[in-house]
């Protein structure tokens, strides 16, 4: 399970001393409890799946990318480091990312599947891709493709 991962890897970064680390498991750990509390008042089931933490992870990484972003361009080249530090941390808990190729046929897939056939029928294709492909596909991309390919 993730979660016992995270927590182990916290340990064995405290008892190596590794600074960075250390603070950027405590962050995951902090985002998912703070969605295990907020899950309780909601939807009271899957307050432990490995898809929701994979999305917070993404949504960890897609923050950091921003923030290196906006620190390169206003000249704080140490704070983009450590940034760009962080994203490799929370990466190593990731499963490999498609590229776009796949991406492309994951959707196309998915529509032959289940008989999607106009822009109605987005919804239902990104639901089916989000079951199938948490944590591996970049969400975005394939909102926009499903677009282009069901228009």
């Amino acid at each position: 399970m993730l979660r016992d991962q995270l927590k182990a890897k916290l340990i064995e970064a405290m008892k190596a001393k590794e600074a960075r680390e250390v603070s950027t498991l405590r962050l995951i750990l902090a985002a998912i409890k703070n969605r295990d509390i907020a899950a309780r008042v909601e939807d009271p089931t899957d307050a432990d799946d490995d898809a929701i933490i994979f999305g917070i992870l993404g949504k960890m990484i897609k923050q950091r990318n921003d923030s290196i972003t906006i620190y390169e361009e206003n000249g704080r080249l140490e704070l983009a480091e450590q940034e760009k530090e962080e994203v490799v941390i929370i990466q190593q808990f990731l499963p490999r990312q498609m590229g776009d190729a796949e991406i492309e046929g994951a959707c196309k897939n998915i529509i032959l599947e289940i008989g999607a056939g106009g822009l109605k029928d987005i919804g239902r294709t990104m639901v089916a891709l989000k079951s199938k492909y948490a944590g591996t596909m970049d969400f975005a991309k394939a909102s926009k493709l499903v677009k282009e390919l069901l228009s």
